[in-house]
Parts: structure tokens; sequence; C-alpha cells
């Protein structure tokens, strides 16, 4: 009720209309982002062209100036090479950050396109090859670091034969000694600029990761390129400088010497001794054998970092620190996310040889249906670590996510034979129901995988899989029948499934997801069919169309000690930017502060010294710095994770009632094409080319995961179709699931 005076607080001819705020708020928004991306671009740009271009005479001689303008009297020559090689990667991760936050999660629109279109990504070009799968835009990466050391090698060889003219010497084999040892110290270079890169696809929660929509599990495969090359030119290096002085009989002397102005050769022997052990065995014939061996091996990388900054000294190293910086950050918050016990919720046994997993998960942990999880179970070892996709969609439940394990290993045979073990000691089992009062718990870090849910920019699916590789597949389902039972945005309109497994008793993986149960007349939005084949069965079972039942089955009692950690570099972007950016200020502080008040004041000058003191700040910024973060962050986690982990402590029970009816045949499956073929393999040729014929000139997304002959097969079928495509037809978008250490 007013007043006969009062006024509306807008008068209505001056009401600004919700959608015209709307609009603004984007145009602001979709300009901000587009600033952001040009200021990336832009340092990037400039800084590769830098590297690329550094052994040409005049940009060498442009650095030497930009050096001496830089360099100041606190940091020193330290301070003008970190500026020059290093800072640009942190400035770039820093707009990554404030980008990614006002990206936010972005909706996906469901705007159909007129017609396919190619993209570098998921284009494959090279299939057989020692690199395996190699899609356009890899296969520019790969010709890009080749150019690039090539180009280095013969522009620095021929200025360091020119240079040998400065030298008053007249004895061509003292000439040529000498050209071996200056192609040496080249080489060594050139290993520093691709050391650069070498750490920053192993980073599993990295900003840069994130800011390209790489997931680790697909990065994995640079750094196994990187590092053959980076450890191929550091081994040149060294094998150049031992001819040399072996001929010139000085070989022992030199291997020993430690310098305390110059380079210090010992710790150069060492970190070198190291990389070796590492890249032996890393090669593939070693790693598939003795995997253990790999990884333990792969721990003397501290070793590598550590002595190879105490043989070229701080100033040379801050070359390569940034990308080393934020490989050190990653580590430090996957510890601390580990530290934590996560409660397993459920367990069961499949007689397909599979395991399933619940895990309690904090309901502000996102992550996307092609997720990973790497986990550890301390009942079993204390050192493993193991990666498994996810097999179940954020939109199942807030509070717990599912993974599918397939006993292939002694790991896995501990795990299954543990939960059978305590199936078979309890006796209170009713219809397949096990109430045991014991706990099973595992350290997880993750979730990690791609940024955005790149399964639903395609209305055109076709999802392969081999035996177990049908895990993230269900999730993908999963995923779009509850989008289109929310009403949410989802693009995919036609999927298609074909799965290849061995033997018929692993068919319950995929029968066991209830489709109308998560989306009744799911077929009116999404035509789905279903492809699969029983290679090693030419006849089904007597019992076809009967799910077998499980070994066991456990439902642990409720949460004791919650979820996993929420403190994980893909989690919230606020914090993770946070610890990113107070950590690299932390590293300028911990520097300042040893040149103020020791290095300069005592006049240190070692070089092996200030570059293990280097290495000692950037580990103290992360502990310092980076730990003050972390700590306010788990605060902040605890205090909002409190309601929620009351709320599934209240769910539980409801978990434990619906757990034994999740895996069940439902009668009203016959809304989708069900196809079961016995004793043959699919023939991807006459899949593909009748999926071409029904979808027409689209893009068809196709995700592969499962063995590497497997995906070598879809690859080849992509690639041959997107050759020989006429204009009415569609585009093959390959995508591999596939994770392979």
């Amino acid at each position: 009720m007013g007043t006969e005076g009062s006024q509306p607080l807008l008068e209505d001819d001056k009401v600004v209309p919700f959608s015209y705020l709307n609009k603004t708020s984007n145009l602001l928004l979709k300009s901000t982002k587009w600033v952001l991306k040009f200021a990336m671009w832009f340092i990037f740009i400039c800084w590769a062209s830098f590297l690329f271009f550094v052994p040409l005479e005049f940009v060498n001689q442009l650095s030497s100036k930009l050096t001496r303008a830089t360099t100041g009297a606190l940091f020193g020559i330290t301070g003008s090479v970190f500026l020059i090689y290093s800072s640009p990667l942190l400035m770039i991760a820093f707009l990554a950050i404030i980008y990614l936050r006002i990206s936010g999660e972005e909706e996906i629109q469901e705007k159909k396109k007129k017609s396919a279109s190619f993209r570098l990504w998921t284009f494959p070009i090279f299939i057989d090859g020692p690199f395996g799968v190699v899609t356009a835009a890899e296969l520019i990466g790969i010709l890009l670091f080749s150019v690039y050391t090539i180009w280095a090698v013969t522009v620095y060889t021929i200025r360091d034969i020119n240079l040998l003219s400065l030298f008053e010497i007249t004895d061509a084999g003292k000439r040529t000694l000498l050209l071996v040892e200056l192609t040496g110290l080249r080489l060594g270079y050139i290993g520093l600029i691709c050391m650069i890169f070498l750490f920053l696809p192993i980073a599993r929660g990295s900003v840069l990761l994130r800011l390209i929509d790489i997931p680790f599990e697909h990065a994995t495969r640079y750094h196994v390129w990187l590092g053959h090359l980076t450890m191929m030119l550091f081994t040149l290096h060294g094998l150049l400088y031992v001819i040399a002085w072996a001929i010139e009989g000085r070989l022992i002397q030199e291997l020993i010497a430690w310098k305390h102005v110059g380079i210090a050769n010992l710790p150069g022997v060492i970190s070198l001794v190291a990389g070796l052990f590492m890249w032996v065995t890393s090669l593939p014939p070693v790693r598939r054998i003795n995997f253990e061996l790999f990884f333990y091996t792969h721990q003397l990388y501290v070793v590598f970092v550590v002595f190879l900054a105490m043989h070229v000294g701080d100033f040379v190293f801050c070359i390569a620190a940034a990308g080393i910086f934020l490989f050190m950050l990653d580590r430090f918050l996957r510890f601390f996310q580990s530290r934590k016990t996560v409660d397993i919720l459920s367990a069961k046994c499949l007689p397909s040889g599979t395991v399933e997993l619940v895990i309690s998960k904090p309901q502000g942990l996102q992550y996307n249906a092609l997720g990973w999880l790497f986990i550890q179970i301390r009942e079993l070892s204390w050192l493993q670590w193991h990666p498994f996709s996810v097999s179940s969609s954020p939109l199942d439940g807030s509070n717990h996510v599912a993974i599918l394990i397939k006993v292939l290993g002694d790991w896995t045979e501990k795990l299954r034979g543990h939960i059978t073990s305590v199936a078979e000691e309890e006796q209170g089992e009713t219809d397949g129901l096990l109430q045991s009062s014991f706990t099973l718990n595992a350290s997880v870090e993750g979730p990690y995988g791609h940024e955005s849910p790149y399964h639903l920019t395609y209305e055109n699916l076709i999802l392969v899989a081999g035996g177990i590789g049908i895990s993230p597949f269900l999730a993908i389902l999963s995923d779009i029948l509850h989008r289109i039972r929310e009403s949410k945005p989802c693009l995919p309109r036609n999927v298609l499934i074909v799965w290849a497994v061995k033997k018929s008793d692993e068919l319950p993986l995929l029968q066991s997801l209830d489709l109308n149960s998560l989306c009744p007349y799911f077929d009116n939005t999404l035509n789905l069919e279903i492809q699969t084949y029983v290679t090693r069965e030419s006849d089904p079972p007597l019992e076809e169309g009967k799910i077998a039942k499980y070994e066991s089955t456990c439902v642990f009692p409720a949460p004791s000690h919650g979820g996993m950690s929420s403190l994980v570099g893909t989690g919230n972007i606020i914090w993770s930017g946070a610890y990113v950016v107070i950590s690299t200020i932390g590293l300028v502080v911990c520097v300042a502060l040893l040149n103020y008040f020791y290095i300069n004041p005592y006049n240190i000058i070692d070089w092996w010294y200030k570059g293990l003191l280097f290495t000692i700040c950037m580990a103290a910024s992360v502990v310092l710095f980076g730990g003050f973060v972390i700590g306010l962050w788990h605060l902040w986690d605890t205090k909002t994770s409190t309601h929620s982990n009351s709320d599934a402590q209240n769910n539980f029970g409801g978990f434990q009632k619906d757990e034994s009816n999740v895996y069940k045949n439902a009668s009203s499956q016959d809304d989708f094409v069900n196809i079961i073929k016995y004793g043959q393999r699919p023939d991807f040729k006459e899949i593909f080319g009748s999926m071409a014929e029904r979808w027409g000139n689209v893009d068809i997304g196709v995700m592969v995961c499962g063995p590497m002959a497997l995906e070598t097969s879809i690859a080849k079928e992509c690639r041959s179709r997107n050759f020989g495509r006429m204009s009415n037809e569609p585009i093959f978008h390959f995508n591999s699931h596939t994770f392979d250490l």
C-alpha cells in the first residue's frame, strides 16, 4: 500500500529490461574473454618466436641487450634470464586463471551445424609409426620441434665454424676438437629449450592444460615424445664432450671436475646418469615387462633436476625453471590430496572378472563423464597408484563416483581377493546384499579429464569399446540420458555403441544400465543403437538374457572419513589459481631475500651453489607460500563441505537400499536397437559406411577406448573416410580415451 505521493523506485519509462542487461553482460563477458585470448596468444607467439630465432646472431644480440637492460642489483643476471625465458609462461598461466574463472561452466550450445567441418586435433594422419596415432595438430607440433632442432643445430654449427677464426689455433685436430666441444655446448642449450616444455604435460591439474582443454591422459604422450628428444640432445651433449676429453687425454679429470665458477662437470654427469636410467626404463620393451621398475626409476627426476641446476648454475637453469616450477606446484598439491583417506561405499566382484568400486565424493567436487581417478589402496600396496576411468555420470549422484576395474594383474587380483574374502567371512548375506562391519579405504588423486564435456558437442556419436573400455561410455550414456530427462543442454541425438568382448559373461556390464529408469521415453529424443560382438563364442549361452549373479557384493557402513579431498588442480579455479599466483610471488620473494641477505653481502659466486640455492627457493616457495594457501583452502573446504557431508550421511541409507537393484535387466529396453553377434569381429568399414549413408553431411564424433589394435583400426577407418569424403558425406572426428603409460 503506497501513499499518494509515493513513487516507484524506477519509473516505467526508465525500467531497464532484463534482456538488455543480460545482453550487455554477455557482451562484456565475451569482450573480456577475447582480450584475454588475444593477450595470451600475443605473449605465446612472441615468446615462441624468440626461442625459435635466438640462434640467429641479431636475435642473440638483442637478447644480450635485453639481459643487460633488465639486470638489477638485487636479482642480477638470474632475474634477467628468468624474466626473458620463464616469466612469459607464468604470465600466460595467470591470464588463464582469469579466463577459466570468467568462462565458468558454459552451457552446451544446441546449434546444429549446416555442414561438417574438419578439425586439426581430431583428424588422424599417421597411425602405424613410432608415435602411434598422430592427428594433424600433433603432427604440426612434431614438425615444429623437429624443424627447430635441425634449424638450431645447423645455425649454431655455421656460427661455431666462423667463430673458430677468432681462436689462434693452427692445428687442424685441435680446431676439430674445439668444434666438437662447441657443438656439445649448443646441444645442451637446445636440450634446455626442449626441457621448458618437458614437465608441462605431466602436471595433471595444470591450469595450462585446462586452458587448452588437453587432459593429462592425452598430454602424457607429449611428455614421452619430448622426453626422448630432450634425453637424446643431453646424451649427445655429454657424449661429444667425453669424446673430445678422451682424445685430449683428460677424460677422468674433466668428469670429476667441480668448478666453483663456470660449469661444474660432476653434477652434470650425475644428472645425465639419472636421466639415462629414466630414459632406458621408460622404453616400451622395459616398461611393458616391468612397469614398477619404470615407475620407481622415474622418481630420479628429483636427482636429475637438482644436479642439472648445480651443473649449469642458477641463471642458466632459469631457462627451464617455469615448467619445472608449475610441475612442483601440481605435485605438492597432489601430495596433500592423496593424504586424505577416502571411503569406498561399495565394492562388487562381477563374474566377468571386473570389480566395481563406488567412492565417496564431496558434493562440490565436479568432474566430467570422461574423467579419470588415480587410486591407491593401502591394504594392497603403499606405493602403487593406478589410473581408472570413471564409469558414472556426475549427474548420477553428487556424493559418489564409480569406477570399473578389470582384473588383469597382481594388484587387481589382490583387490578382488580382498573383497571376496570379506564376503566369505561375514554371515549376514541376504539376497546378494552383504551388510558388513568391515571398511575399505583408499587414497585418491583427481578427478582429471577434459575441462569441458566434449562428448556433448557432437550431435552424432560412435562409441567403440573393447572389453572394459565400455566403462567411460557407460558414463557418457548415463550423462546424456540424465540431461535429456532434466531438459539440460545436450547435443547428441544419434548414438551408436560398438562393443567387442571376448566372452558373453562380460555382457552384463552394458545390459546393467537401466536406460528407461534413467530417462523414460528417451527414444523420443535419442536414437540409440548398440552392436555387441562376442568374438570367442560362436553361439549364445543357454542362459542368454539372464544376468549372472555377482560373485560377491559388499556395501560398507556409513562413511566415516568422508569423500575425496577437493584440493586438486582441476577443482575450484579461484583457490587453485591463488595457489599458483601466491607461490610464484613467494618464489620472487624467496630469491630476493636470499640475494639481499646472503648472496650479495657475502659475495657468493659459486655457480653450482647458487643453482642449488635457487632450487631450494623454488621448493620453499611451494611449501611455505603454496602451503599457506592450501591450508586456507582446506579450512574453507572443510567449512563448506560440512553441510554436504551431513547430507551424504543422511542419504547413505538410501544408497544401501537401492544398491542391490542398480544392476538389473529392464524388461522394457525395447526402445532401441540392441544387436548381439557371436563368433565375429566388427567390420568397421561396413559400420562406418552404413552410418555415413544414414546421417549424411554431418560431424560424427568417434570415441574409442580399448586395446591399441582397436584404436589403430578406428583411426585408419576415420582417416580413410575423411580423405575419400564426398560433399554429401560426414566427417569422422577421431577421439581416443585410451590411457597407456
